[in-house]
């Protein structure tokens, strides 16, 4: 299948009312419940890839599956792998080809790269990923527009806050969803949501809230953040 269009892409992520992503230090910080994890589940098996920065891979080891049968079956039922690919963004190539990131799943994995490290990335991970070295620096324009010409029509992205900020900042992200959870972190060392930017949303161009809704204990919130925004919940 080749597309004509970089795909739909969708940032979403889970924070602490004062904006971090985790706690400084482990175990992880679980910042959603059981129900929206639900939702998440449902928004993964709608998109065609699913897209983590590196550091997540190492610090969280997620598995990046659809974790519902339900789901799996029907995507299977229109031809697609039960699960959408998987794809990261890397520099140093510091990944562990035994990470659950390439373990788990048989959809296609692949890893983005610096061109000059592609090489190096290739042999360190065999043929646990497919390598895509991209040019001197991996910009995420870049990035899209290979998943596009690679079929991608959707596209996930779920952390950690140097590639959300990425993202945000190059305006490449049609729908933005944040579940807030009810509580503080209170650390500066521990990981925010986005770093420093220019960010295309300001106060004079404000990002337009469409949905507010509270899950248990936590909040989603859903922002439209391009003319290309779907408006499906």
């Amino acid at each position: 299948m080749t597309a004509t269009a970089n795909p739909y892409v969708t940032v979403s992520c889970a924070m602490s009312l004062d904006g971090y992503l985790d706690s400084a230090r482990p175990p992880r910080l679980m910042l959603s419940n059981t129900a929206d994890l639900d939702r998440v589940d449902d928004t993964r098996a709608r998109n065609d890839v699913i897209l983590v920065g590196a550091r997540t891979i190492r610090l969280d080891d997620p598995r990046l599956v659809v974790r519902s049968a339900r789901r799996q079956a029907r995507r299977t039922a229109t031809g697609l792998t039960p699960s959408p690919w998987k794809a990261t963004v890397t520099a140093s190539g510091e990944l562990d080809p035994g990470a659950a990131f390439f373990t788990a799943g048989d959809a296609e994995k692949l890893v983005y790269c610096p061109r000059d490290a592609g090489g190096r990335i290739r042999r360190r991970l065999g043929s646990a990923a497919t390598v895509v070295p991209l040019a001197e620096e991996v910009r995420m324009t870049d990035l899209v527009a290979d998943l596009g010409r690679r079929g991608a029509r959707r596209l996930m992205v779920e952390g950690g806050g140097t590639t959300l900020t990425q993202f945000l900042a190059a305006g490449l992200v049609d729908e933005l969803h944040v579940c807030v959870a009810p509580f503080f972190v209170g650390d500066g060392r521990a990981p925010r949501f986005v770093g420093d930017a220019a960010f295309p949303w300001t106060e004079k161009h404000p990002a337009r809230l469409v949905e507010a809704l509270p899950i248990g204990d936590v909040v989603l919130l859903r922002y439209a953040l391009s003319e290309r925004f779907e408006g499906r919940p």
